[in-house]
């Protein structure tokens, strides 16, 4: 049965994922982000206690 001969498909699999590695990692780390997030102040916000009766 020449479906269970690995030796042609194993070749293009190989051939298939080395094009498909040196193809999609440069596209793909060469996207940039249109909005840059902007740092947050490190200071802390001032909370105040609830002076809430609770009965």
């Amino acid at each position: 049965m020449p479906q269970l001969d690995p030796a042609p498909w194993f070749a293009i699999l190989i051939f298939s994922w080395s094009i498909l590695l040196t193809m999609l990692p440069p596209k793909v780390l060469a996207h940039e982000f249109p909005n840059d997030p902007t740092t947050q102040s490190t200071e802390k916000p001032k909370t105040e206690a609830w002076n809430w009766p609770w009965h």
